[in-house]
């Protein structure tokens, strides 16, 4: 019984925040960034100027965020010893802002 139970609280807890993403990921641009940067105060403003869909999420005050946007970034085999934000998802492709700002938004078309 304590099985099924431990089970059932997984499956709450953790499931549908990752169902969320990914239904998310189909729709729309997803930002990894922080309210204070501005390349991501930059990007969103590009965003919306150009009517892309995106959510953001402010990893500085959303751990999930955080672990969800480290965890993409390794299944990308993308290091994060000297990590730029922000970091996007892009239907699954994940890329950060590691260059020039102006070829890191021409990808975001």
């Amino acid at each position: 019984m304590k099985k099924i139970l431990l089970l059932l609280f997984f499956f709450t807890a953790f499931i549908p925040s990752q169902l969320h993403a990914q239904e998310t990921s189909k729709k729309a641009i997803i930002v990894y960034g922080s309210d204070d940067c501005h390349h991501c105060i930059d990007t969103k403003a590009y965003l919306k100027k150009n009517n892309i869909e995106f959510v953001f999420f402010d990893i500085d005050k959303n751990a999930d965020a955080l672990k969800e946007m480290l965890a993409k970034l390794k299944n990308a085999g993308i290091s994060t010893s000297n990590l730029g934000i922000p970091v996007i998802d892009k239907q699954g492709v994940i890329f950060t802002n590691n260059g020039v700002f102006e070829e890191f938004l021409k990808k975001l078309n």
